[in-house]
């Protein structure tokens, strides 16, 4: 039985993205041979990885074993790479980051940005999930590390403060909120809705509100920035939800109105985490201080 690095990082893009058809893109192979190789894993080991399902794949309990092991290898590897590289002068690798939406849209950009051009030789693959699958992913060692909001329960991870990330309302300012400052989300979830797609990880936090207090987000339209949100909540369609950062650079043209979200998880502490700080790879630890380095609000 002999797998490469090549079966390996495959398989676990087919059981992360659910596609082989994905997951051979994501690996740079041609589809005929990243089903290939999954074949010939399935031979070798002669049990099936893969369900094979309409919509795409799922690992059977053999597939999750063999990508429970492909992490570790992988991690593994990784970590010697750092080590040697580290030894030699430089420091190379690659860090898997998974985010929410708030993180990945107004804050990440200018962190990574900096940090990749200090350290040329470290990749970073960066994906955006919800903040409770976030947590799940890190406890399943899929990545190494993850930013999500205060309101997941990081207690079975290592977390670290990355940034304070307050959520407010947008609204036309013919929209009939009279002179409030702040309302509940449940008072504006009477009003259409302009949102992200419906993959955006803030998207899915805030279909989860809505369905906690028992009400329905109906939502007009979807966009793939806030930028645009803020734009076509500007031009009467509906309000939105996004952060407060996002909202300031529209609110000086007096067309919007920006009204404080009253719900505790509006106002929310975003966290960088981890299975443990101190078995990061060098490369992941080095991304770790970086991105909680002291900064300009």
């Amino acid at each position: 039985m002999r797998f490469d690095l090549v079966d390996l990082r495959l398989f676990l893009h087919v059981v992360d993205t659910g596609s082989i058809t994905a997951g051979s893109r994501l690996s740079h192979l041609a589809l005929a041979s990243a089903s290939a190789r999954i074949r010939g894993m399935e031979d070798a080991l002669g049990v099936p990885l893969l369900d094979r399902l309409r919509g795409g794949v799922k690992p059977t309990k053999a597939g999750l074993a063999v990508a429970h092991h492909a992490r570790l290898v992988l991690q593994q590897i990784e970590h010697m790479q750092g080590e040697i590289a580290d030894y030699a002068g430089g420091l190379a690798g690659r860090v898997r980051l998974l985010s929410n939406t708030a993180a990945i849209t107004d804050y990440l950009p200018q962190a990574l940005a900096a940090f990749l051009n200090s350290h040329p030789a470290i990749d970073v693959d960066l994906e955006e999930r919800p903040s409770h699958l976030i947590v799940s992913q890190l406890l399943a060692q899929a990545a190494e590390l993850g930013i999500v909001a205060d309101s997941a329960d990081v207690s079975s991870l290592e977390s670290r403060p990355f940034r304070r990330d307050r959520l407010v309302l947008i609204a036309p300012r013919s929209t009939g909120f009279g002179r409030l400052r702040q309302v509940a989300f449940a008072q504006a979830l009477a009003h259409d809705f302009v949102g992200l797609s419906e993959d955006s990880a803030l998207q899915q936090h805030l279909a989860l509100q809505a369905e906690r207090l028992g009400l329905h987000m109906r939502t007009r339209i979807r966009l793939r920035s806030f930028e645009a949100v803020c734009r076509m909540v500007e031009a009467g369609v509906g309000v939105a939800v996004v952060p407060a950062i996002a909202a300031e650079g529209h609110a000086g043209a007096g067309t919007l109105r920006v009204l404080k979200l009253s719900d505790d998880w509006a106002d929310r502490q975003l966290l960088i985490c981890a299975r443990s700080f101190e078995q990061l790879s060098l490369p992941a630890l080095r991304l770790v201080e970086a991105l909680c380095a002291p900064h300009k609000e």
